[in-house]
């Protein structure tokens, strides 16, 4: 199976690199041009044209905007028999569109948005929540199982239903050690010492360790951007409402990450939700990428 994957970000380009390590051949394009350091090791199509010609295309995009910008110009070059899979995180709705247009031409498409970050890509070890018909994910499981743990969680859509909630869990957890965090530092007590005293317990998490680490360091280095986490977050506040349910707590959320993309910081970690909490301007070492 060649594969194309379109989308050379802060997951797509070890995502790419993971596959190629695991033997399966690769190409990627991205919508705009980057730095060839940053590519290194990554075949390269050289148009949208040619990489479109793979069997199985990996999108690896910012939101449903780009997806439906790109299925949208891949649409003449589609053929009947290819998969396509949508592994960025997306509108559960518009991902069932997508899936009932491309079943009436004859194409797969399948749902698998991830977790874990660029560390869990690189390292092929990505929670992977999939969405699509049998056939469709039978297709895309061994290529998903190379990237880490795939979970066939429902129909077309339903990865993306699940990524969103996933988000939810995520950006609540990350404000509410972004609040303990600053809580230690108010009493004097070290970060480090704290998550190594808190490891194994039922406050431990990766976001304890991973971003807690980032929060202590005043480092909001990317890995996922904060206009990232607060489009997801809004996805979960309109499928919240469109059951009738409140979450107070993603509501508040909400607006602090408004607050961070306000103050011109949305293109750093979501983690920086410490630096409002903690009331900081950002440090240089914040914006170092």
């Amino acid at each position: 199976m060649t594969i194309a994957l379109l989308g050379l970000g802060l997951m797509g380009r070890p995502m790419a690199r993971t596959l190629l390590a695991a033997g399966w051949p690769v190409v990627g394009w991205n919508r705009s041009p980057l730095d060839p350091e940053l590519t290194a090791g990554i075949p390269l199509a050289a148009t949208l044209a040619e990489a479109a010609q793979a069997e199985t295309l990996i999108l690896m995009l910012s939101d449903s905007a780009a997806v439906d910008d790109l299925l949208a110009r891949l649409d003449p070059l589609l053929q009947p028999g290819q998969l396509v899979i949508d592994m960025g995180s997306s509108d559960p709705l518009r991902s069932q569109a997508h899936a009932t247009a491309l079943a009436a031409r004859g194409i797969g498409w399948v749902d698998a948005p991830v977790s874990g970050g660029p560390e869990g890509a690189a390292a092929g070890m990505l929670a992977i929540m999939v969405g699509g018909t049998e056939t469709d994910v039978a297709r895309a499981m061994p290529l998903l199982s190379a990237l880490g743990r795939p979970t066939h969680v429902g129909p077309p859509g339903a990865g993306h239903t699940a990524k969103v909630i996933n988000q939810l869990i995520v950006g609540l957890t990350i404000q509410a050690v972004a609040e303990a965090t600053v809580l230690a530092e108010a009493y004097g007590l070290d970060p480090a010492l704290l998550r190594a005293a808190l490891a194994g317990g039922f406050a431990d998490s990766k976001v304890l360790q991973i971003h807690g680490a980032r929060m202590a360091a005043r480092r909001y280095i990317p890995g996922g951007k904060v206009t990232t986490q607060l489009k997801d977050l809004r996805m979960a506040a309109a499928m919240a409402a469109a059951a009738g349910i409140d979450l107070p707590h993603l509501r508040d959320t909400i607006t602090r990450y408004e607050t961070l993309v306000a103050r011109g910081h949305g293109d750093l970690d979501h983690s920086a939700l410490h630096m409002l909490l903690a009331g900081d301007n950002a440090p240089a070492a914040s914006l170092n990428r």
